[in-house]
């Protein structure tokens, strides 16, 4: 008799996953030398992860964003979810705010 796993498993899996999966890079990165970290940095820098073309930061409720013209892709570094999703109707006036 099998049983399904509950949210609060399924949860623990994945933040368990997602800890191994950091591990992993942060081994590779320390393998790799400084110069070629240094050159990574400066072909990628500020550059869409979907298209590849430059990024631009658009000011939104005090918070900067890295928005892709050419796409439409708009990225957040670490932490800035956490900032928006604390403020009341945050998703609806980003949607307005991007919206094409």
């Amino acid at each position: 008799m099998s049983r399904r796993p509950n949210e609060s498993e399924q949860e623990y899996q994945a933040r368990v996953a997602m800890e191994l999966q950091r591990d992993a890079v942060q081994r590779r990165h320390a393998q790799v030398a400084e110069v070629d970290r240094e050159r990574q940095k400066q072909l990628h820098w500020m550059r869409c992860p979907k298209c590849g073309m430059e990024l631009a930061e658009v000011q939104f409720r005090d918070v900067k964003l890295d928005k892709c013209f050419t796409c439409g892709g708009v990225y957040l570094d670490d932490g800035e979810l956490e900032q928006l999703t604390g403020k009341p109707g945050w998703f609806e006036s980003m949607l307005r705010f991007f919206r094409n």
